[in-house]
Order: C-alpha cells, then sequence, then structure tokens
C-alpha cells in the first residue's frame, strides 16, 4: 500500500532528545596521532554502551568487533525475497579540533533573537543564524566544549528509529543493518569496515548538516606532508652557509595559490589547506589537505605541490625538502550516479516528513566516501548538526526528530518501492 506521512510519537521524541544528550556527555575524541585502532580507547565507551542498548530494544546480531565497529540488523517484517537490504551508519568520534571531554548540554526554548552561548568566552550565535529555528527547542553545550551532534545526533536518530521499527512490526520493511563506526574524523572511520560482512546492497550515513540536506558528491581528497632540512650554524658565522628550513618552507608555501584556501572558496571550488606547521632551523614540517570536487583538478593540485617542491629544491642546488602526497578518498558522486533510485527514494522520504530536500556538494567527507567506492552505495543524509565542530555547535530538538522520520521513511519506501538486488 502506499506510504504516507507519519509523526513520531512525543515519548519517542523525548527519549531521542535523551539519547543524545546522554551520548554527547561521553567523550569519544579521536586523536589523528595515534596509531592504535579505534585511535582512542575512550569512543569504546560508547560504543560498548550502544550495543547494550541495540541488544535491549530486540535487534539481532548485535555485535561489536575487534576494531570497535558495532552492528546489528533490524529483521525483515516482509517475506517478500525482492527487498534489498540497507543499512544506516554514523560514527561515534567528536573532531579533535575542540574539546570533547565534560560536555554539558543545555536545552532553550528558542523564542527568537541572539544567543549567548558562554559570557565569559564571548561566545554567541546571530539571530540572524537562529531564524529558522524560532519556536524549537535547541542543544547547545556551554561553549566550553562542542556539543557533538556530530555525529551523535545522528546516533540517536539511527537508533530511535530503530526503536519505531520494534514497537511497530506492522510496518512492512526489509532487512536492516546498523552500524556506528570509530575514527570518522580523523579520516580513518572505514579502515577496517568489511562491507561483505556489513550485508548491505545500499546504505546511508547520517551525518550531514541542516535540516533537508542531501549529499552524494565530496571533494577528492589527499593529505600531503613537506619536510624542509636546512643547515644550522652559529648565527654569528652564518653567512653563506646557514640554509633556514623554516624560511625555505615559507617560500615554497607562499607560491600556493592565495585565493584557493578554505577561507576564500565555496561551493565546488577546490582548495589547499595547511592545518599544521613546526620547525626550526634544521627542519621544518608542514601538513596540507588538498581538496577538488573534479578528478582532474585534483590531480592538477597534487601537482602543483610536487612542482614547487621541484622548483625549490633546483633553486637551491640540493634536495632540500621532500613531499609525500597520500590520497585519502574520492568524490563518491562517481559511484553513486548509477544508482540514482537510491537518491529518489531519499528525497521522497524527506518529503513525506515534510523536508524539503536540498542537494549540494559536500565541502568536506563520509565515511560514504570510501565505502561508495567499495561497493556500497553510500549518500549522506542530514543529522541537523550547525556549528559542528565549534564551542557554538548547536542542534534542534525539532529537526533530530524529522531527520528520525526520514530514516523511517526510507525503510517503509524501500519495500514500497523495491529496487533490484
Amino acid at each position: 500500500m502506499p506510504v504516507t506521512p507519519f509523526q513520531l510519537p512525543d515519548d519517542l521524541r523525548e527519549r531521542l532528545t535523551e539519547r543524545f544528550i546522554r551520548y554527547a556527555q561521553i567523550d569519544t575524541q579521536s586523536d589523528p596521532a595515534s596509531e592504535t585502532y579505534p585511535s582512542t580507547a575512550r569512543q569504546l565507551r560508547l560504543l560498548n554502551l550502544l550495543v547494550e542498548e541495540l541488544l535491549a530494544l530486540g535487534l539481532a546480531d548485535v555485535e561489536i568487533d575487534e576494531h570497535g565497529y558495532v552492528t546489528a540488523t533490524i529483521a525483515a517484517t516482509t517475506r517478500r525475497s525482492d527487498i534489498p537490504p540497507i543499512g544506516f551508519i554514523a560514527h561515534a568520534d567528536t573532531s579533535p579540533e575542540v574539546s570533547g571531554a565534560h560536555v554539558s548540554p543545555r536545552v532553550i526554548d528558542y523564542a527568537g533573537g541572539g544567543i549567548t552561548v558562554n559570557t565569559e568566552l564571548g561566545l554567541t550565535v546571530d539571530a540572524d543564524r537562529l531564524e529558522a529555528y524560532r519556536g524549537d527547542r535547541l542543544i547547545f553545550s556551554d561553549g566550553t566544549t562542542l556539543l557533538g551532534a556530530d555525529d551523535k545526533a545522528g546516533i540517536a536518530e539511527i537508533v530511535t528509529a530503530a526503536e519505531y521499527l520494534v514497537l511497530n512490526p506492522q510496518i512492512e520493511h526489509g532487512t536492516i543493518r546498523l552500524a556506528f563506526t570509530p575514527d570518522e574524523e580523523v579520516g580513518r572511520g572505514t579502515e577496517y569496515f568489511d562491507v561483505g560482512a556489513f550485508g548491505a546492497r545500499y546504505a546511508y550515513t547520517v551525518d550531514g548538516g541542516a535540516e533537508g540536506s542531501l549529499e552524494y558528491e565530496t571533494f577528492n581528497a589527499a593529505e600531503a606532508r613537506i619536510v624542509a632540512t636546512g643547515i644550522n650554524t652559529h648565527p654569528g658565522a652564518a653567512k653563506d652557509l646557514m640554509v633556514n628550513s623554516q624560511l625555505v618552507m615559507m617560500e615554497l608555501l607562499g607560491e600556493l595559490p592565495a585565493d584557493e584556501r578554505p577561507e576564500t572558496t565555496s561551493g565546488r571550488e577546490g582548495f589547499f589547506h595547511l592545518i599544521r606547521l613546526c620547525g626550526n632551523v634544521e627542519q621544518t614540517e608542514a601538513e596540507l589537505i588538498v581538496r577538488d570536487h573534479d578528478r582532474c583538478g585534483f590531480i592538477r593540485r597534487k601537482h602543483m605541490l610536487t612542482d614547487l617542491v621541484d622548483a625549490v629544491n633546483r633553486r637551491y642546488g640540493r634536495p632540500l625538502v621532500n613531499a609525500v602526497i597520500r590520497d585519502q578518498y574520492y568524490n563518491m558522486g562517481e559511484q553513486i550516479a548509477p544508482h540514482g533510485e537510491v537518491i529518489e527514494i531519499a528525497r521522497e522520504a524527506m518529503r513525506l516528513a515534510g523536508v524539503e530536500p536540498r542537494t549540494e556538494p559536500v565541502r568536506g567527507g563520509t565515511d560514504g566516501s570510501r565505502l561508495s567506492f567499495l561497493g556500497l552505495p553510500c549518500p549522506n543524509l542530514f543529522a541537523g548538526g550547525e556549528n559542528i565542530h565549534s564551542r557554538t555547535e548547536f542542534v534542534s530538538e525539532r529537526v533530530m526528530t524529522r531527520a528520525t522520520e526520514v530514516i523511517v521513511n526510507i525503510c517503509r519506501l524501500f519495500c514500497d518501492k523495491p529496487l533490484e538486488k
């Protein structure tokens, strides 16, 4: 029968908010410098808690593997064999850029105007940024930490959607697989993810931002580590002897286009982003990330870096600079384009929830980028977080509710409009 709109019951909406706040209070910050997997043991506290909660809801195949991946199954309620298994994925870690320890969520009934997040730190969110949320219940941190809506809102939404489906077995749907991953924020969220064992034909990450966002194009991404080596001598006797590696590195970085940085680009425009710079006279290290939606533009940017390294070395007549460039992920749009029905189902699911879908390229990446190239087409759905990775991060209870309804609607629509297995 045709899929019709529904509303998440009040008790589940309250549990959704309670879940998110509880998850947000658990420190799950990942660490890009760590060599372990997960990169931090603290992520396992939330991941193990999720195992307990999914078991309590009555889900099947609930497990956590040696890498920290939590997976579970919502059993099919239909006897039809033509419904492909689908998955929903969210990550447990929070950004290393802002503290995730001792998060203290605040719930605000927003009636208009700007909001002061932290008076002592002078953190505010302007009224213009909040106008779309007038009348909503908003959740902020106290401004000393991030909130963690990226991506604990996504986790809470998936778990609440699972609870709704378990409580309503009359809803017809196929097999649904859930996965919660560590280390997405440090680019390693799918390093050990076994797509074959997961068993879904299609999946959605619930890791997007504002209401209505539906993303299936990401950057092509690489990271570059550049090392400049100098020659140190006493400055009093340095003439024609000293080579200051810091100045060599400055020469190289100064050749990068000033208008191709994150702060000067938008939309599909790519960039070079210096994320770390440290050193002394003898050695200086720089870490950059390289981003471009277009594959040819991506290749051009990597060649630009290596050409600059070669040019500096020629200028000094010796190999003072070395660069190691490693690809991180590619534009998942290349893999999702042949599966346009998966996007159309998501659009219809949003409209059923009263949400107007907005399709735009991601100026970043998601776990779905690599998963799509591993054979699991995986677009990204909104989770509701705004100002993510910052102390002014917030999320709306209404938007989290709509995101939960979208997940349920997708499950219903796959059964109503089954795709080829």
